[in-house]
C-alpha cells in the first residue's frame, strides 16, 4: 500500500459516459435483496467530481462485497524480508518454506473475513506476479500460487481479489532495476519503457487479460491508482464484459465505473478506533477501510514482529461493520506465507472472541444511518459505541459499546423503535432497561467486556413517526429539492445549494401533535477535522418554528446547535399542535478556508415525530 503521488488523468467525460452506457446494456442493476422504502425511488447516482458517470451500485457481481464483513490484506513478495532480487530463488524459498494456500484461507476465517486481497504484483514489492505469465517484463514464478489461494478460498466459500498497480515509479526500488523494458519491448514488437506511466500501463493492462483468461474464479481487481492508458482503451467496461462476476475496487479515489472505494490507513480519529469518521462516501456506495494489524511497520514483512492493538484493531472491525464498511485487515505474511507470532496470536484470539457476537456484525447493516436502527456514536458518561441491524428483520438490533460509560447506565436514542427485551448477547443474561423521551435507557451495568460489550435489543417495530409529510425547501441544487429529504429513500437528497440561512418546511397535511424532528444528514463528509480546510458539512447552529397556516411563524419554539457527529439526529421539542414545521439552518461546521464543504448541507432524510416510542413491555428488573 502507499498514497497516491501521481494526481489521476481521467479520461474525456464521454469515455466515462460510454462506459457507462456499456454498463448499462450488458449488466442492469437488480433489485435489493430486501424492499425497502429506500429502493423505490429515483436515485441521483452521478459521479460526485464530475457529474457524468452514473454509479453501478446494485448489481450481482457486488453482492458478495456487499454480504462481507471483510477482508484479509496479503502485501507479499519479492522484497518480503529476507529480499530477493532474483524470481527464481524467491519462489523456490517460497516453496522450500511450506508455502500453503490453505494456511492463508484458514487464518482469513479465523479473522471472520469473506475474501482475500493477494498483493504481489505491487510497486513497492518487486512487482512479481505469482502465477506464471506468458507476457515477460518483471517476475513471474512457475508454480501458480495465485490459482492454488484461489482454488483453495472457493472451497471454504472465499474469494481472491488480486491487487493491480499502474505505478511504474518503484521500479528501481532498493537499488535494483525490477522491470525489464527490454524483454516487454521484444515481446511486442515495439519499443516500449515500462518505467513511463504510459509504458506500464500498456504492460499491466496485457496482465489484466491474461489473469481473466486463466482464473475465471477470481473475485475481481483490487486498483492501486489509475492509468491513463487504461481508461483510453476501455479497460474497466472490458472486465464486467468479460468476466461479469469480477469487482473492480480502487484505493482512495471515488471512480465511479468501479464497485467499491478503499480508504486506506486513516488516523487522526476520536476515539482512534472509529475509522468510519474518515469515510467521505455516502452508502449505499460500497466502501471499504483498509488498515494494518501490526501497531508499527511496513505493510509487508520487514523482518520484525510488531504487536497487534487488540483494541484499535477489533474496534476498528466493529465500528466499520456499524457503518456498513467492509474492513480489509493487512497481515504481513512472511516468505513462507506464515504470519509472525504476534498477528497469528491475533488470529487465533480473533476467531474465538467473534464468535459468539457474530450475529452482531455478519448479516447486519449499521445501524442510524440509511438501514434505520438504533443511535450510534457518543452516548453518554463517555461511552462511544456502534448499532448494528439486521438485513432481514428491522426489529432484531445491537449495541456494541466499545468505549463504556463512567457510570453503570446507558443511554441510546431509539429513532422510534418500541423495545421488547434487551440481552447481553454474549451471557445471554436479560438487561434492566426502560424507554421514554426518544431513549432506551439501560441500568445496573457492569463488567463491561475489554472491547465490546454487545447488548441485543428485540424491538417491536416503530411508533410515532408521521407519514404522508410533504417537505419543501427555500433554497436546493438542480435535481435535489427539498422534497428527496421527505421521500422515504436514503439514497436521494435534498442539497441546499450551498446557501445559508436556509429551511425546510415540513407540511403535516393537518394540526398534529409535534414533538421532535429526525435527521440523517448525508454521510459524505468526514465528521472530524482532518485540517483547518476540511471540515464537516453538518448542521451547526439552527432555530425551529410551527405554524397554523405556514404564513404566520412568529418566534422560534427551539434554537440550538448540533453536534459535528455521523448518524440520526434528534431535535426534540416541547409538544405543540401545528401543520406546518420549519427548521431553519443558519450555519454549518465547515470552515470558509474549505471551499467544497463551506455552507454545503445535504439530508438524505428528514421526518417529524408525533410522540416518543414506549416499551413494548416493561424491563427486566
Amino acid at each position: 500500500m502507499k498514497p497516491p503521488t501521481v494526481p489521476r488523468r481521467r479520461a474525456a467525460v464521454i469515455v466515462l459516459f460510454v462506459l457507462a452506457t456499456v454498463l448499462a446494456l450488458t449488466h442492469p442493476a437488480v433489485p435489493a435483496a430486501r424492499q425497502t422504502p429506500q429502493s423505490a425511488a429515483a436515485l441521483d447516482l452521478r459521479d460526485p467530481a464530475t457529474s457524468a458517470t452514473p454509479l453501478d451500485l446494485e448489481n450481482p457481481r457486488q453482492r458478495f462485497l456487499r454480504n462481507s464483513v471483510g477482508g484479509l490484506f496479503l502485501h507479499w513478495g519479492l522484497r518480503t524480508a529476507p529480499a530477493h532480487t532474483d524470481c527464481a530463488a524467491w519462489e523456490n524459498d517460497v516453496t522450500n518454506g511450506g508455502w500453503s494456500p490453505d494456511y492463508w484461507v484458514r487464518e482469513a476465517q479465523k479473522l471472520h473475513t469473506q475474501y482475500l486481497v493477494l498483493a504481489s504484483f505491487h510497486s513497492r514489492l518487486g512487482y512479481a506476479r505469482a502465477w506464471p505469465s506468458k507476457i515477460p517484463g518483471s517476475c513471474s514464478t512457475e508454480r501458480d500460487f495465485l490459482g492454488e489461494l484461489v482454488t483453495a478460498a472457493k472451497a471454504k466459500g472465499l474469494k481472491v481479489i488480486l491487487y493491480m498497480t499502474d505505478d511504474p515509479q518503484w521500479h528501481a526500488e532498493g537499488g535494483h532495476e525490477w522491470l525489464d523494458s527490454a524483454a516487454y519491448s521484444a515481446y511486442k514488437g515495439k519499443d516500449v519503457d515500462l518505467t513511463t506511466r504510459d509504458g506500464f500501463g500498456q504492460f499491466s493492462y496485457d496482465n489484466f487479460f491474461e489473469v481473466m483468461d486463466r482464473y475465471p474464479d477470481l473475485g475481481g481487481f483490487w486498483i492501486d491508482n489509475d492509468n491513463a492508458y487504461w481508461e483510453s482503451n476501455n479497460l474497466y467496461a472490458q472486465i464486467y464484459q468479460k468476466r461479469p462476476d469480477y469487482t473492480i475496487s480502487n484505493n482512495n479515489e471515488d471512480t465511479p465505473i468501479m464497485d467499491m472505494i478503499s480508504n486506506e490507513q486513516k488516523t487522526g480519529m476520536t476515539p482512534a478506533y472509529d475509522y468510519p469518521q474518515a469515510v467521505y462516501t455516502a452508502q449505499p456506495r460500497l466502501t471499504e477501510a483498509d488498515f494494518k494489524l501490526p501497531s508499527s511497520g511496513a505493510w509487508w514483512y520487514g523482518g520484525t514482529d510488531p504487536s497487534v492493538d487488540k483494541m484499535l484493531t477489533l474496534g476498528r472491525l466493529v465500528t466499520n461493520a456499524g457503518s456498513s464498511v467492509k474492513a480489509l485487515m493487512a497481515e504481513t505474511a512472511q516468505v513462507n506465507g506464515t504470519f509472525p507470532a504476534n498477528q497469528a496470536d491475533f488470529n487465533n484470539f480473533a476467531n474465538s472472541y467473534l464468535g459468539p457476537i457474530w450475529e452482531s456484525l455478519h448479516g447486519t447493516e449499521g445501524g442510524g444511518y440509511m438501514y434505520g436502527g438504533l443511535k450510534p456514536g457518543f452516548w453518554n458518561d463517555g461511552a462511544h459505541g456502534v448499532t448494528t441491524i439486521s438485513r432481514t428483520d428491522p426489529n432484531r438490533q445491537y449495541i456494541h459499546v466499545l468505549t463504556p460509560p463512567g457510570t453503570s447506565t446507558l443511554r441510546v436514542r431509539d429513532n422510534g423503535y418500541r423495545v421488547a427485551s434487551v440481552t447481553n448477547l454474549r451471557t445471554g443474561a436479560a438487561v434492566s432497561w426502560s424507554q421514554s423521551g426518544g431513549v432506551l435507557t439501560l441500568t445496573g451495568l457492569g463488567n463491561w467486556d475489554p472491547y465490546d460489550t454487545v447488548f441485543k435489543v428485540t424491538a417491536a417495530g416503530r411508533q410515532g413517526i408521521l407519514s404522508g409529510v410533504k417537505v419543501s425547501a427555500s433554497a436546493s441544487a438542480s435535481g435535489h429539492a427539498g422534497s428527496a429529504a421527505g421521500d422515504g429513500d436514503h439514497r436521494t437528497y435534498w442539497d441546499n445549494n450551498k446557501t445559508l440561512p436556509v429551511n425546510l418546511t415540513f407540511d403535516l397535511g393537518s394540526a398534529k401533535k409535534v414533538q421532535y424532528l429526525g435527521l440523517n444528514q448525508r454521510e459524505d463528509s468526514v465528521a472530524y477535522a482532518r485540517s483547518d480546510t476540511e471540515q464537516s458539512a453538518r448542521i451547526k447552529d439552527y432555530k425551529v418554528y410551527l405554524s397554523a397556516d405556514g404564513s404566520t411563524w412568529g418566534s422560534p419554539v427551539k434554537t440550538g446547535q448540533l453536534p459535528s457527529r455521523r448518524g440520526i439526529q434528534g431535535i426534540d421539542l416541547t409538544a405543540a399542535r401545528a401543520r406546518y414545521v420549519r427548521l431553519e439552518v443558519d450555519s454549518t461546521w465547515a470552515a470558509s478556508t474549505d471551499t467544497t464543504r463551506y455552507q454545503r448541507l445535504r439530508i438524505d432524510e428528514a421526518w417529524v415525530g408525533t410522540s416518543y416510542a414506549t416499551g413494548a413491555k416493561r424491563g427486566q428488573s
